[in-house]
């Protein structure tokens, strides 16, 4: 492994408000807030807009490092390399009360960096970013809780970590939210992500050639893809696909290569089989060496039969064993069930 590189383990948040200020005067809640404003707290992070796309549900932007999903009463900012991602907490809520929106539930999570001490303060310890989410939150979000999910019988290094808080008990929103990590990319796959020598086409028509040729199309046929492709390698991109997202985001380089797919789904859409399926034809694009899946149950009950099927699917379609299985719970965010795989020859 490199002794340094490019961060690819992102820090997400989601910041989840009351509906019942979405009114006639105001139907699209969070979506009336300015590109300007946006802007100005993607600048505190430390990152920009390269892309963007909107439906009637949804506006979804690729960053220069991930992704920013702003629904009716739901943000999701997802941040990459040695950004200051927990700096947009306050900006954003304030942003969201100029449109007379109130804060209902927040959620913190992230994986174990592959280069911890190239992280700034906070992010070098998962206690001290706790602490500054706890400061910028109204102490109307009154159950919280914090929870490192290690692996004990895996790779303990590759732990997931949560911090939630919500102003009421129950989950507000039955989406089940699924975030995969994963490092040690096929070099042969990797190598889709490269521009190549003498590619004279832009960042987008770039990503787009990298979308066809990685098989990433093919994930989520009907999702329409915003993608990008950056110099002189690595990939972001949006699905979208009604009200729901899809994102993936690649960083190739041999050494500390590692890609994310995350999505949200309903359990009901079409069988339960969906979840299952559509991870193994996003891990399939990569075929990596370690896998993680952190499946958040929000307003839906967890469902122990998905989770076995998952199993089931990735070790029959592609040789990969479950480690390591893990569950907690978390007042008014529902249930996170934390997966790690690596290929059965390991």
């Amino acid at each position: 492994m490199a002794v340094s590189g490019f961060e690819g383990f992102e820090k997400r948040l989601e910041l989840r408000f009351f509906n019942d200020s979405i009114t006639n005067t105001n139907p699209i809640g969070l979506r009336l807030i300015d590109f300007e404003s946006l802007d100005q707290v993607l600048n505190e992070v430390q990152c920009t807009v390269v892309s963007a796309v909107a439906n009637h549900s949804f506006d979804a932007y690729v960053l220069s490092e991930s992704s920013l999903f702003v629904y009716p009463t739901k943000i999701i900012i997802k941040t990459c390399g040695t950004t200051q991602l927990l700096k947009s907490i306050r900006p954003l809520i304030h942003l969201a009360r100029n449109v007379n929106l109130t804060l209902r539930a927040c959620r913190y999570s992230r994986g174990s960096f592959i280069f911890p001490n190239s992280q700034p303060f906070p992010y070098t310890s998962f206690e001290d970013e706790v602490v500054i989410v706890e400061e910028s939150l109204p102490n109307s979000l009154r159950y919280r809780k914090a929870s490192v999910m290690t692996p004990s019988n895996s790779n303990p290094s590759r732990a997931w970590h949560v911090f939630t808080a919500s102003a009421d008990v129950e989950p507000d929103e039955s989406l089940v939210v699924v975030e995969v990590c994963m490092t040690e990319l096929d070099r042969v796959n990797a190598r889709s992500f490269f521009r190549r020598k003498g590619d004279e086409g832009n960042s987008d028509s770039a990503g787009k050639e990298m979308t066809r040729l990685s098989g990433i199309d093919m994930i989520n046929a009907n999702a329409f893809i915003c993608d990008f492709a950056f110099d002189p390698c690595g990939y972001s991109m949006n699905g979208v696909d009604g009200d729901r997202y899809s994102t993936i985001h690649v960083t190739p380089e041999d050494g500390f290569s590692y890609a994310s797919f995350e999505c949200g789904l309903s359990l009901y859409d079409g069988g339960h089989g969906d979840i299952a399926e559509v991870l193994a034809r996003a891990i399939d694009v990569f075929r990596p060496g370690c896998v993680s899946i952190a499946t958040t149950y929000n307003g839906e009950d967890y469902d122990h039969e998905v989770t076995k099927r998952v199993e089931r699917v990735l070790a029959k379609k592609l040789g990969l064993k479950c480690r390591s299985r893990l569950m907690d719970e978390f007042p008014g965010s529902g249930t996170v069930v934390y997966q790690s795989f690596t290929p059965r020859r390991k």
